[in-house]
């Protein structure tokens, strides 16, 4: 007797998900437009999150290569007071910094950097200017998102050498193998001027850098300075998904010697603030492809179940009760869900593939020159999300018209087969 139950109730299940499949089967135009309407919505979502997510990845990666390194390291009360005094948070030492860095995994290089402000003269007027003095050779390798649109990369043998942002050019109207000078204030407040030749032009992601930006040698730098040292140390990581990990590290045993740590994402608020109008962008279309789908779905559901009132009518006359019904119909678009999201999924994945090997030109984004070319690229989350949401679509859609059609009343139901 304990096996009768468990039994019946098993053999229950597969007559309900067997009658479920022909069902789908033999209402095919009307699961076919269904389909559709799951497939269509879950590739959207693909596609769209894909896009939304290389957007991101270009973003970020531009940030890095292009201006900040993952990691910039200063002497402690430099990024909050260093504008005003900048010379009083200078790392004299640069071994205090690189010695530790070596040991941690996943650093790749460290450079220093030596800022400063100043006057660049082209023989008639003159532009204010925001100088770095660098390592040329090693930024070089970091600035792989830096684009020369006119003559060369700076290198560590040009000690007069200097590369203009693009906007500088353009205001001075300066080429490549013109002479500029460059007139700055010492830190004992003394003029100095020293003459630099331009070797290149360049480009970053960001129009306002490049409207002010020039970039010298670090020893021309100090030489125009009078000083020693340097600002800062950036660091360059192999994989950007540890720069919290290894500032974590780091900031335990530098910040006891003095030192602060900034990342890139804290250097660069434009990336946090569009990450957060995409992501709430994303969540609305998310939210509207839901509606459309449920509201597709549910159509379809409402029209094939109200066209069957007459057989769920013979049904409860041969003994079915209501529940069952009511799961039949479930079941059978828990199915529909299924076969939906699977083939969404699936065909977007494809679909994503094949716009991204043809690839997407972008114009250039808000206070950028510089346009790209966009991929869809296939995250994890957003595949799970995707199928997620048209297979809890369609089951969410079949809930009200399993209950409504089921609770019509044998004598009715019947009337509907005349």
């Amino acid at each position: 007797m304990l096996c009768v139950v468990p039994y019946e109730s098993m053999m229950l299940e597969m007559m309900t998900l067997r009658s479920s499949l022909r069902n789908l089967f033999r209402q095919k135009a009307r699961t076919a437009m269904t389909l559709a309407s799951i497939v269509v919505g879950v590739m959207a979502l693909i596609v769209s999150g894909g896009f939304v997510e290389d957007v991101f990845i270009q973003l970020r990666e531009a940030t890095i290569h292009s201006r900040f390194g993952h990691l910039q390291i200063y002497r402690e009360g430099f990024y909050a007071n260093g504008v005003k005094d900048p010379y009083k948070y200078m790392i004299t030492a640069p071994e205090e910094v690189q010695i530790p860095l070596a040991a941690v995994p996943g650093v790749l290089d460290t450079m220093m950097r030596l800022n400063f402000f100043g006057l660049l003269n082209n023989g008639k007027t003159d532009l204010p200017i925001v100088g770095e003095g660098v390592e040329a050779d090693k930024e070089t390798k970091l600035g792989s998102h830096l684009v020369i649109i006119a003559g060369r990369q700076l290198k560590d043998t040009d000690v007069n050498g200097i590369l203009l942002g693009e906007g500088v050019a353009k205001s001075l109207a300066i080429d490549v193998e013109s002479f500029v000078t460059i007139l700055a204030n010492t830190p004992e407040g003394a003029l100095n001027s020293v003459e630099f030749k331009v070797v290149g032009i360049f480009r970053t992601y960001a129009k306002d850098f490049d409207a002010r930006a020039v970039r010298i040698s670090l020893p021309a730098a100090q030489d125009l300075l009078r000083l020693q040292g340097a600002h800062s140390v950036v660091v360059s990581l192999a994989d950007t998904l540890t720069t919290d990990a290894v500032a974590a590290k780091l900031a335990a045993d530098l910040g006891r010697r003095g030192f602060e740590i900034k990342t890139w994402l804290e250097l660069d608020d434009f990336y946090a603030k569009t990450v957060d109008l995409y992501k709430t962008q994303l969540a609305v279309l998310q939210f509207i492809i839901l509606v459309v789908v449920l509201l597709s779905v549910a159509n379809s559901v409402n029209m094939s179940a109200y066209e069957r009132v007459g057989e769920f009518g013979t049904l409860k006359a041969l003994g079915s009760h209501d529940w069952q019904i009511s799961v039949l119909i479930i079941v059978e678009n828990v199915l529909l869900g299924l076969i939906g999201a699977t083939l969404g999924v699936v065909l977007g994945v494809l679909l994503a593939l094949g716009l991204s090997a043809i690839g997407i030109p972008m114009p250039p984004p808000p206070n950028s020159n510089v346009g790209y070319t966009a991929y869809i690229r296939l995250v994890p989350s957003v595949l799970l999300v995707s199928f997620a949401i048209g297979f809890l679509a369609t089951v969410l859609s079949s809930l009200l018209p399993a209950r409504a059609v089921a609770r019509v009343p044998v004598v009715d139901a019947l009337r509907q087969n005349v």
